[in-house]
């Protein structure tokens, strides 16, 4: 006659619910108040009501699987029923407090002192360079090495991150925080979530500010490795706005290696003069054409990448490396139109190798004030 296992503990299933993570906030169920109560039926059938943040969770049908296989896996647990409930206001105000450290006012977390998230501004003088592109292959690359990173698409009328990292979900509120969906292992916020099929956007400065300073204040990102913010092309309004927000953001500079190209791509460097910035370095996008015999056709002439970094470096009195030269790949703009950036679904392509190196460049970079702008001015004679 087989022995029958002993029924586990409250505290037993409390331990197995702390492994459990809300999906969205990332953090243990048991840390955010989410289990509401758990009993032990003499059968081994364990009943355990948990709170959703919001009615209507997205993540409640994956809430309720992690929940289950977390207690079934207990030494004498037969069945598990999983009841939900929903967080009352005051429960949410508790929440979002906790979450944000006490604080009342949402705050900039990547502007604060203490912050060691390194924040990327992704630039281009012009569009067409491929600048999104870039930024969305770079932040997988980064997931990919265990790093948590999120994407901004600060590209507020030209929004096309989504789509090119494959985010289909919403952003979910609780209180007065706003949780950013995920993909490919990114957490990413666009205007593009709030606004319904195709619509343009069509707002002046001011409105394009506060859309900015809501993404990175009222967005609970948690604690990120790496923020990259997709500006729009140029040195208009965004760019401004993200230098008085996160002045310690720092910029990469996207060019193609066409002449003209280059020239505008100096002018979206340069705005680090003025906003005291560090140029993290160059990115030469469309660098050549790999053809069938091995040689390689230079559809957009050559020297692009190599010259912004060069003027960038002398203008700016510290060194600004071109951290690399993508080659044309059909693949990497088709897989940008299917949400499978090409770093992940083709990682042994030539531009994949090229992105890829770059984001583990940018990711050991040191944190140390060498080639830093600081905002200070000389001291006269």
């Amino acid at each position: 006659m087989a022995a029958v296992k002993p029924l586990p503990a409250v505290d037993d299933v409390q331990k197995a619910l702390s492994g459990v993570q809300d999906p969205e906030i990332r953090r243990p169920i048991t840390e955010l108040g989410m289990v509401k109560s758990v009993s032990i039926g003499e059968d081994g059938v364990v009943a355990v009501a948990i709170y959703l943040t919001v009615a209507g969770c997205p993540m409640r049908d994956k809430i309720t699987k992690d929940v289950t296989a977390a207690v079934e896996a207990l030494d004498g647990v037969t069945g598990v029923a999983v009841e939900l409930d929903v967080m009352s206001d005051a429960q949410r105000t508790e929440l979002r407090k906790s979450l944000r450290g006490g604080v009342e006012e949402p705050v900039i977390p990547f502007a604060q002192p203490g912050s060691l998230t390194r924040v990327y501004c992704v630039a281009s003088g012009k569009g067409g360079v491929g600048k999104s592109s870039v930024t969305v292959n770079l932040a997988v690359a980064m997931a990919a090495r265990g790093l948590s990173v999120g994407i901004v698409d600060a590209d507020i009328y030209g929004h096309s991150i989504p789509r090119m990292l494959g985010a289909t979900g919403k952003p979910t509120q609780v209180e007065k925080m706003i949780m950013p969906p995920q993909a490919q292992g990114v957490k990413v916020i666009s205007i593009g979530m709030f606004t319904p099929g195709n619509t343009p956007v069509v707002w002046r400065g001011p409105m394009l500010h506060r859309a900015l300073q809501q993404f990175l204040a009222d967005v609970f990102w948690g604690d990120l490795d790496v923020l990259l913010l997709d500006l729009p092309p140029g040195t208009g309004d965004v760019a401004i706005s993200v230098a008085q927000l996160v002045p310690n953001a720092e910029i990469l500079v996207v060019t193609t290696p066409q002449q003209a190209a280059a020239e505008v791509a100096e002018r979206a460097g340069s705005i680090a003069l003025q906003t005291r910035q560090r140029v993290a370095g160059v990115i030469e996008n469309m660098s050549w054409l790999e053809l069938p015999d091995g040689s390689r056709m230079e559809v957009f002439g050559t020297g692009g990448g190599a010259a912004v970094a060069e003027s960038l470096s002398k203008a700016i009195g510290a060194d600004v490396p071109l951290l690399g030269q993508v080659p044309l790949d059909p693949r990497l703009r088709e897989n940008g139109d299917t949400g499978t950036p090409i770093v992940s679904s083709v990682p042994d392509s030539a531009a994949a190798q090229v992105l890829i190196d770059v984001a583990q460049k940018l990711s050991v970079r040191s944190r140390g004030l060498s080639g830093r702008l600081l905002n200070v001015s000389p001291a006269g004679r």
